[in-house]
This record gives C-alpha cells, structure tokens and sequence, in this order.
C-alpha cells in the first residue's frame, strides 16, 4: 500500500503541491484574521458575563448579600450573534468608554454618544469599495433621515453587535431577503420599538399591502427595499427610503424585461454569473426566476417541445378526420 502511494506520490509536479499547499496557508491565514483575538475575547467576555444574558449578579455592600437583578431587553448582548457579525473582532471598549469596566457603571455613561457607521469607516481607502459617503448621502436624503432628524441614526436598522454584510455571503436569494426584511419589520412590525420615533399608529403591514397580487410569495421572495427605495446602481443596497406615495405598485416594474430586481436584489449575484452563463440564465442559476422578466433555455426548449406535440397532435387528428370523411 505504501509503495503504490510513494509511486503515485511521486508522479504529482511538484509546482501543483506546492501550490496547494499555498492556497492551505493562505485560507487558514484568513479564517485566523476573522477570529477576534483570545486577549480581545477574555475582555468582551468580562462585559458579556453580565450582558451575554437576561439577569446578573452582585454583591450589595450596603446588606452584604448576592442580589440578582434583570438585565434591560436592548442591553442583552446575543454572544453567538455578536462572535458571527462584522465586529467581532472588536473590543467592547473600541466602542464604548473605558470607563465600563468599573460597577455601578457611572451614571453620565448612559449619556453616551452612538457612533454612525460613517465615523469610523468614512474616510478610509480600506473600506472604499463600500462606498459610505454615498451610502450616507443616500440616507440623508431618506424619509428615515427628513422625518425624524438625529433621533434615527445607522443602529436603528444596522446593530453594530449583530450585523453582517449579507447580501455577499449567503448564497441563496431567499436568504438574504429574510435577513434585510427582518431589519424593516424589526420596527414596523413591533409598536414599542415604531414608537420609539413617531406618535402614529403602526400600519398593519398586511393590511397595507393587500393589493399585492400573491401576497405572501412576494413577502418571501422580494426585499421591502425594492419597492420602497429609490435604485441605485453604485451600491450595494439602496438606502433612500422613499415616501409611501412613490412606493413601486405597478407589476411591470419588475415583470418585465427591464425589471427593476437585475439593478437590487439579483444585482450582486447577477453580476458573479453574467459571465459564466449569460445575462438571463445567470440570474435563473442563482434562484431568482422573475416571471416576465427572463428566460431559461431549458424552460424555453420543453415549451417549444410541448408546443410542438400539440401542434403535431392536432395535425394528426385532423388528417385523420379528412381521411376517414373520403371514406
């Protein structure tokens, strides 16, 4: 066994293992550079000993007792969530003030300002290719910004403790869109946190949108965001939110050859595919058929098929029929 191992060992180039071996290295040199550091866990751990769950623990100096108390619903930290998201190679304290680290926190922390995504990542060629600065315009421009000032700031949609950049790192359509329609529905859908910004009523969704056609196929398959923000083509994901009066309704807009879906939701995976299998069928490999708005070569060979023995069915019958009339 071990000889014809070493025969077939031996007949492998030596170029081709090497650079396997490359590429080993190089993909465990990455998956090292997204795990947060041991040093920056041991001190994230510190800080999610209390708010990694619903309650904690600790001594009163006043009756020398354990007291346990319960932890505020939006200062529970998801540990999994927060070690699977963008930021988890951060430290608590890149974020938030040293001071934390002493309890009873100081009372003039809960005072502290938020950061928006723009302070850290604008600016800076590393994150070029995301385009903040434009993403920012964008949203300084949307109905989030216009109608409700400074009170709507990036962690309304985007938790820097849960976030991750989506839209390039699921492979399925449908997963991407339960990911960002949850980021809508997380306040209008919910009227303690829609009222955290507004005195109105929040809209049953359903309600406002029973004038879809296939109700609750749409709600799977599209992202609120393709009919209720304007396109952008530089982008990523558009951030424009639009007012409700020009919220897309006509189905043209999307079922047809120009569908407003190839510049959103199928763009990113359109663009990977467009190359390998064509503009149509490159959107089609990639789970997102849009009735109206393009083909499938197979889907169109077994139509002209069907097409074709219905056709010659009928031809049949009726030479028949001819026939036996003579008769």
């Amino acid at each position: 066994m071990t000889s014809l191992f070493t025969q077939y060992f031996r007949k492998v180039p030596v170029a081709f293992i090497l650079a396997f071996f490359l590429v080993l290295m190089m993909s465990i040199t990455l998956k090292a550079q997204n795990k947060p550091k041991e040093e920056t866990i041991k001190i994230n751990e510190d800080c999610l000993k209390c708010h990694g769950q619903s309650k904690y623990k600790y001594n009163n100096p006043e009756s020398g007792s354990e007291v346990t108390k319960r932890m505020y619903l939006e200062t529970i930290i998801n540990r999994t969530e927060f070690y699977e998201s963008n930021h988890k190679t951060f430290k608590c304290t890149d974020c938030h003030s040293a001071d934390y680290d002493s309890f009873p926190h100081p009372g003039r922390l809960r005072m502290e300002s938020k950061y928006a995504c723009i302070d850290c990542h604008g600016g800076d060629e590393a994150y070029a290719k995301f385009k903040f600065e434009e993403i920012e315009t964008e949203f300084q421009s949307s109905v989030h910004s216009t109608k409700h000032s400074d009170d709507f700031n990036c962690w309304m949609c985007h938790n820097p403790h849960t976030y991750k950049i989506n839209a390039r790192s699921e492979e399925k359509i449908r997963d991407i869109v339960a990911y960002d329609n949850a980021i809508c529905l997380n306040c209008h859908a919910d009227i303690t946190k829609y009222q955290m910004l507004t005195d109105k009523v929040n809209p049953n969704i359903l309600q406002k949108h029973e004038w879809l056609p296939n109700q609750a196929l749409h709600f799977k398959n599209v992202r609120c965001i393709e009919c209720h923000a304007r396109t952008n083509d530089s982008i990523l994901v558009a951030h424009n939110i639009q007012p409700k009066s020009k919220a897309v309704r006509r189905c043209v807009e999307c079922h047809s050859t120009n569908s407003i879906l190839m510049a959103t939701l199928y763009k990113y995976k359109v663009q990977e595919e467009r190359s390998k299998a064509g503009f149509y069928n490159g959107v089609i490999m990639n789970e997102g058929y849009v009735i109206g708005a393009n083909r499938n070569y197979y889907l169109g060979l077994i139509s002209l098929i069907m097409f074709g023995c219905v056709a010659f069915g009928i031809a049949i019958h009726a030479t028949l029929r001819i026939i036996k009339r003579k008769k």
